[in-house]
């Protein structure tokens, strides 16, 4: 998937923040649903301007950010 079709970032909108391209629904507004439990067709159920492909694209840019930066994890005993 080539990331760059379905995300846009413009300092105009929405601070510049990662969003779905042609919107200003912030990837990591999608992400925060996700993580809440909503499936992907939950999410465009609730932001109808959104696609599934949409959804995955905000997955796979969280993917190419986790290569990048490792957030510290407690150990557990």
């Amino acid at each position: 998937m080539n990331l760059r079709e379905k995300l846009s970032s413009d300092p105009e909108i929405s601070h510049g923040k990662v969003c779905i391209r042609g919107t200003r629904i912030c990837v990591s507004v999608v992400l925060d649903n996700l993580a809440e439990g909503l499936t992907a067709e939950e999410v465009v159920a609730e932001y109808p301007t959104l696609t599934v492909q949409d959804v995955h694209a905000a997955i796979a840019y969280a993917a190419e950010l986790a290569h990048e930066r490792m957030v510290p994890i407690p150990r557990t005993a």
